[in-house]
């Protein structure tokens, strides 16, 4: 397939471009400066100049592909409404240049909606790839909920929920963000008794599966990207603090914001995911290490 790719050049996507044309596909990515277009070009890509506002752009792209891979996104944490509003226009776009193609479209979503959508989960309990949030504050459900119904409108829509942690070298997002918060304040902390679960994937197995998605997922699925389905914040607290000799400690709930910042209400949710129906039905099987043992691999902390 000739697929077009949002995000390509990012963390993640740098890892699924040369999974795509290992298998034999070509690739043009969406490329916003001169550094991502030379990336996507290294890797062996084509070239689209673009970014995620611009909806002629990504019209195209999709209208000249055989199927689309969407993982660009606006990572703004002072206002998380302003990348979901691009997110939900973006998806929008590009649903409009593929309807009536049976073409496939994977867009990228995460597994916090369960936790913090309106899914009604037990407590404790597990979120599936069957569990639907309909939650109209919580961003990237409308995202999610808006390709899933583009299979009605004859396109092979599909969700990929990653981990809060997609892990690996050269990762930029939370877990280096707790790193730094325990250099800074000189302790690793967890909330109250840090039972609380992180899902985590390593970019190269989340690679592997937005390939298998894209080349037989069938229309309107939902899929996790999850290869840890719940490791007690605790236990990452005590390996950032074991890499970095610095104690590990509880932080109360009530101070959890002041200790983490914006990170203070997620590291207190508790985010148990499954991930069953991914390996049972499309046959995937993380093989990459878990979350711990890429922490203690010490790349984190070079």
């Amino acid at each position: 397939m000739h697929l077009f790719i949002t995000g390509g050049s990012g963390f993640i996507g740098s890892a699924v471009v040369p999974e795509l044309l290992g298998a034999g596909h070509s690739v043009v990515g969406l490329a916003r400066s001169d550094a991502a277009a030379a990336a996507l070009t290294d890797a062996g890509a084509e070239v689209l100049r673009g970014d995620l506002e611009d909806l002629d752009s990504l019209r195209r792209g999709a209208a000249a592909s055989d199927g689309v891979v969407h993982l660009g996104y606006v990572h703004d944490f002072s206002d998380m409404t302003i990348g979901a509003t691009v997110d939900l226009r973006a998806i929008e776009a590009i649903g409009e240049a593929l309807a009536g193609s049976d073409k496939p479209f994977v867009i990228t979503t995460g597994t916090l909606l369960l936790a913090l959508g309106d899914v009604g989960l037990p407590p404790g309990a597990f979120g599936t790839e069957e569990d639907v949030s309909h939650s109209a504050v919580m961003p990237r459900v409308a995202s999610e909920n808006t390709a899933i119904a583009l299979a009605e409108r004859g396109v092979r829509s599909a969700a990929i929920r990653l981990s809060p942690s997609v892990h690996g070298v050269g990762d930029h997002g939370f877990v280096p963000i707790l790193i730094g918060i325990a250099r800074e304040k000189g302790v690793s902390g967890f909330v109250g008794d840090g039972t609380t679960r992180w899902p985590g994937v390593h970019r190269l197995d989340a690679a592997r599966l937005f390939r298998l998605v894209v080349e037989g997922a069938p229309a309107g699925t939902r899929w996790h990207g999850v290869g840890d389905e719940g490791v007690p914040f605790r236990d990452i607290a005590g390996a950032i603090g074991r890499h970095l000799d610095v104690p590990v400690r509880s932080i109360p709930p009530e101070e959890a914001d002041a200790h983490f910042g914006f990170l203070g209400g997620l590291v207190s949710v508790d985010n148990p995911t499954s991930n069953t129906l991914t390996r049972e039905r499309l046959g995937w099987q993380p093989v990459e290490p878990g979350l711990l043992a890429d922490l203690d691999e010490g790349h984190y902390f070079a």
